[in-house]
Formats: C-alpha cells, structure tokens, sequence
C-alpha cells in the first residue's frame, strides 16, 4: 500500500522480536512449579496472529526521532498485552465458557494439561502481564500509565465485562448497537488499548492519542466483524479453530443479524476509517496503516 515501505519485512521482523520478547519475559519451565510455567508458556508462545504486540510495536514509532530510546518499554507493554490475551483465550475455553477443544490449531490448555491447571494458567498470565509492566525500563508515570490503561482494557469495563455480555446474550436477540457494545468492550478494548500502549511508550501528546484512540476503535469493531465472517464461512483448519461455533452456541454475531453481505461491506468501510484517522501522522503510521489492511484481509 506505502510507496517505500516494505510492510512483509517490517512484519517479519517485529513478530520475531515479539516471539522473543515473550521467550525472554516468560517464566522459564524450570521455575517452580515447573508445570504450571510449562502450560504458560504453551499458552502464550503457541503461535497466533501476534496482531496486539504488532500495534503496540507500530504505535510506538509514531514519536519524534530524537526521543529516548523506548524499546524495552515496547518489549514490555508488547508481552503484556499478549499475555492478557493468552490468558483470555485460555479461560474462554473452558467448558463453563465456550467450550472449545482447538486454539491456534492444538489443544486447548485444558485438554493438553488438565481444567485446574488452565485455570491457574490464565490467572498466572494475568498477574505476570502486570509485573511485566511495573519492572519495564522506562519512566515510571509511562508505566503507571500503561498499567492503569492495560487494567481498564482487560477488566469488567472492557474486556471481562464483554464476555460477561457475550455469555448472557446466548439464544437472544442484540439489536446493532447491543452487538456493537459487547464487542467494543469483548475485543475493541483490548485491541485499542495495545495502540495507546504504543502511543504512550512514543510520548504522543493528547491530541495524538485522540487520533489513535479513533484508529483503534474502528479497526477493533472491523477486526470482530471480520472474526464473525471467518466464523460463518472458514473451516476450523484455516481459523486454528472450530468453526461455526458461534452459530452452534445460538450466539448473536454480525453475519447473523445483519447478513454476509453488510458485514463484509461494513469491514471494509471501518477499514478505511482506520486508515483516514492517521492521515496526520504521515509515514511513521505506514504499519498501522497496514496492519489495518492485514486485519480485514483475513482469510482472504
């Protein structure tokens, strides 16, 4: 898409450095209790689109040239992001959840280990994400900052409370703007959260972060309508995943409320409000301007 930019080598080498940012951050499997920490990392380093990581990485280059060097902030909130999301992944699977017996084309943490043990998994993840934060090198109101922000994304306002939603919707009837609340808070936050993370390790001022603020929000509704498509029209090979689960579970979703059609039509429509939103940053947001294109291409 950007004359000049080479999207492919940037996006190899940033998840490279996010895979070993999380090989070095992670707990090794020798600590005690080994296999807890083994299940951990098995959670966490089982493969995975590393979309989260990628937007913290790409929003932290948006700072001015001479600004300190803040890669191991980036490393930071990067695997603490990814963390939190494992952990998500890992308790959604439950049986007392959704009940899923394949993530990232494996077994789910519950069925390769045991349900207590994913249990203690996810917990462990979370609680790591945050230490991850306080001990990264670099200004400490950043971290605050980032901890407060990675707090609210994952909790019962943002994360948590749109799964909460998501489960009571189960065999009832959202209308749009219902639909559009859960998944703001279910994946949306998460997701906008890993491009304020950036912004902030990149000391955007306000208005800078309004504009990510409004980049996020797009590109995570865009990211689940997307999720919603794969889910009605992917097999479980492709996604890593089983398919039509949502279908199976009676759970409200885009494609069922508003058709294929409209779905498909309103990603690309988000996609390109995206893109707009960062029209003031110029070529530092080449990435994030790709990594919206990479979103809504899924499975294509």
């Amino acid at each position: 898409m950007n004359a000049g930019f080479q999207f492919q080598e940037w996006l190899n080498a940033h998840s490279e450095r996010t895979e070993s940012a999380l090989d070095r951050l992670l707990d090794s499997e020798q600590t005690t209790p080994h296999r807890l920490h083994e299940a951990m990392r098995y959670a966490a380093q089982g493969g995975g689109k590393r979309i989260r990581p990628l937007l913290v990485y790409a929003a932290g280059q948006l700072g001015e040239q001479d600004s300190q060097d803040n890669s191991p902030l980036l490393d930071g909130a990067a695997v603490a992001i990814e963390c939190i999301h494992a952990y998500s992944l890992v308790h959604d699977d439950l049986p007392c959840m959704d009940d899923d017996d394949l993530r990232r084309g494996r077994a789910t943490v519950h069925k390769a280990y045991d349900e207590a043990t994913a249990l203690l998994v996810g917990d462990a993840l979370q609680t790591r994400a945050f230490e991850i934060l306080a001990n990264a090198k670099g200004p400490a109101n950043d971290r605050l900052r980032m901890i407060a922000a990675l707090a609210a994304a994952s909790g019962s306002r943002g994360m948590a409370g749109g799964q909460a939603i998501d489960l009571d919707s189960v065999g009832k009837k959202l209308d749009l703007a219902g639909l559009q609340q859960m998944h703001a808070m279910k994946t949306g936050a998460l997701l906008s959260c890993a491009v304020e993370l950036g912004g902030i390790a990149a000391n955007l001022d306000a208005a800078q972060l309004s504009q990510l603020k409004r980049y996020s929000t797009a590109l995570g509704l865009a990211f689940q309508i997307v999720d919603d498509v794969l889910d009605a029209t992917a097999d479980s090979q492709t996604l890593g995943k089983t398919a039509g689960k949502d279908a199976a579970a009676n759970k409200p979703t885009y494609v069922t409320l508003m058709g294929l059609d409209y779905a498909q039509k309103q990603a690309k429509n988000l996609q390109e409000t995206a893109i707009s939103s960062l029209d003031g940053f110029g070529n530092k947001a080449n990435a994030l301007k790709d990594l919206a294109l990479l979103v809504v291409n899924r499975g294509k």
